[in-house]
């Protein structure tokens, strides 16, 4: 990024609320593009997200500041503040929970030229499995999009899958993930563990450890997950 590029100021206003920018695409002519702040096709994006838990205070600090039983809080939060960032610069923002849906996760292996680890979350070669898109930024020009570097896959290389083996309830395998499986084990008395301090074949992922959200982090996703 060039010193005062928009992205590097767009990556100081995010960084405000422990937010980064994590790669964009240039879209290419006649390509299927969501629409841009004018609602014709745009022809750059974004992608606004997290590595591990930086966005946590922030987000707990706002929180304390709505009402009590806020549905999809940490949602809410994102759309407000990634929303003000796109009205600063004249962008058009989207969330992964939009209807219908958005290719989020094609856009990030496009992006950051990530693939996907046997949990089905993008392995980072830096942040591991701890960390996650929160939102895009839609733009009528091309903007300057950051390179994609050529990196390796860690999954590739873990000959032991720890991240298969841990779950009590053996809820990913290669046959993909049994969620009514999982969702059970984690609503019962025994999945307190889960409960408490997140999957546990997430957190037998020997990558990024440095980056590994807190317990109370991995306990409030676990708490939404679950509906409980």
């Amino acid at each position: 990024m060039s010193g005062d590029s928009p992205t590097r100021r767009i990556a100081a206003a995010l960084a405000e609320h422990g937010l980064i920018p994590r790669g964009g695409i240039a879209f290419e002519d006649g390509e299927d593009a969501p629409p841009g702040p004018s609602l014709r096709p745009a022809r750059s994006l974004l992608l606004v997200g997290q590595a591990g838990a930086a966005p946590w205070r922030h987000f707990e600090r706002w929180r304390e500041a709505q009402p009590t039983g806020l549905e999809n809080p940490l949602d809410g939060w994102s759309r407000e503040v990634i929303g003000r960032v796109a009205k600063d610069f004249g962008a058009r923002a989207v969330s992964p929970s939009d209807r219908p849906h958005l290719p989020f996760q094609q856009w990030a292996m496009r992006a950051e030229g990530l693939r996907p680890s046997p949990l089905g979350i993008l392995m980072h070669p830096e942040y591991g499995l701890w960390h996650a898109y929160r939102g895009a930024l839609l733009f009528d020009v091309e903007n300057e999009i950051p390179e994609v570097r050529e990196q390796g896959h860690l999954c590739d290389l873990c000959v032991g899958k720890p991240c298969l083996k841990s779950c009590p309830v053996g809820a990913y395998s290669g046959s993909g993930f049994a969620y009514e499986d999982c969702l059970a084990h984690v609503r019962a008395p025994a999945g307190g563990a889960c409960r408490s301090g997140g999957c546990l074949d997430r957190n037998a992922c020997p990558h990024g450890l440095a980056y590994r959200y807190p317990e109370a982090v991995q306990a409030f996703h676990m708490k939404s997950f679950a509906g409980l």
